[in-house]
């Protein structure tokens, strides 16, 4: 099968379309074939080696968390789907041709493979993060870099709780943000008393890691009340770095159902070949994200 692996940490330029055996599904995990890869920024921190403690890395090794695809295999002990049914979930390799889950979920009624590969771990990281700054209904949450695919998540949400967002993001994304239930200001100079001047703030998360959390701080009046996922300095300033997932499969559970619903709808902003994931990095890395980029296999 075709896959895309790195023999050295580095660059986007490490990456290689290469030919490797198949992977085969262990007990409590099953095999798809893969139809589309979700892109994360964890991806390329893994590829760079900077998140080795949560996430060891043995060379060469395969990249991608997230897909969406076709059961092909299931391991022993697996209930519950077979062959031919279609999912999405958590794995490893996911750029690749077939991948092993561990973590899945069926596909919502109507959801395009590319789509739903744009979920798994951006689902289970709003959840997590709205838990974890404990925000509650009826109070105001700030989203710092709102329009990629965690903020597109945690903006929706936090919505259907009834927890009210203020968002930031670049100029281009302001009516998406709007669009999905937020109060939206540009970052950039003068960034806080514009935040100040859409209402106070009980709670903070920083999705982009611009170098914001003392801000952020400011604005909660409580180090306790920020979180990060982005910035890895953020414990200095008395922050939490939040980087280890939580339930994965009850994360997807929650997913299909807001699908379902019509209460999530994150949309794919580019969609790429396989073999242009140095791209899709290049571009994941350089921001500015309204919603998510997937590789189509």
């Amino acid at each position: 099968m075709k896959r895309i692996s790195f023999a050295e940490f580095g660059g986007p330029d490490v990456l290689r379309l290469v030919d490797a055996e198949e992977p085969h599904a262990g007990p409590g995990q099953i095999r798809v074939a893969v139809r589309a890869a979700g892109v994360n920024p964890v991806d390329w921190r893994i590829r760079e080696g900077q998140i080795l403690g949560a996430h060891p890395t043995e060379l060469p090794a395969g990249v991608g968390l997230d897909a969406a695809g076709v059961v092909d295999e299931v391991g022993e002990g697996v209930e519950g789907v077979e062959a031919g049914d279609h999912v999405f979930g958590e794995g490893s390799g996911t750029y690749a041709e077939f991948a092993v889950l561990s973590a899945w979920a069926r596909m919502p009624e109507g959801l395009a493979f590319e789509e739903a590969a744009g979920y798994p771990s951006v689902v289970e990281t709003a959840l997590r993060v709205i838990r974890e700054v404990g925000v509650r209904s009826g109070q105001t949450l700030l989203v710092s870099g709102a329009s990629g695919g965690v903020g597109s998540a945690v903006l929706q949400i936090a919505r259907d709780r009834g927890i009210a967002v203020i968002g930031t993001a670049g100029a281009a994304n302001q009516d998406y943000l709007r669009g999905l239930g937020a109060r939206a200001t540009t970052y950039g100079e003068g960034w806080v008393e514009r935040v100040r001047r859409l209402g106070p703030v009980d709670a903070a998360l920083d999705l982009a890691g611009s170098g914001v959390i003392r801000e952020l701080v400011e604005l909660t009046g409580d180090p306790r009340k920020v979180l990060s996922i982005a910035d890895l300095g953020a414990p200095e300033f008395g922050v939490r770095f939040s980087g280890v997932a939580g339930s994965v499969p009850e994360a997807l559970v929650e997913a299909a159902g807001l699908i379902s619903r019509g209460k999530l709808h994150i949309p794919v902003e580019k969609a790429y070949p396989l073999a242009e994931a140095a791209a899709a990095h290049v571009d994941s890395q350089a921001g500015h994200a309204r919603g998510r980029r997937v590789l189509i296999v």
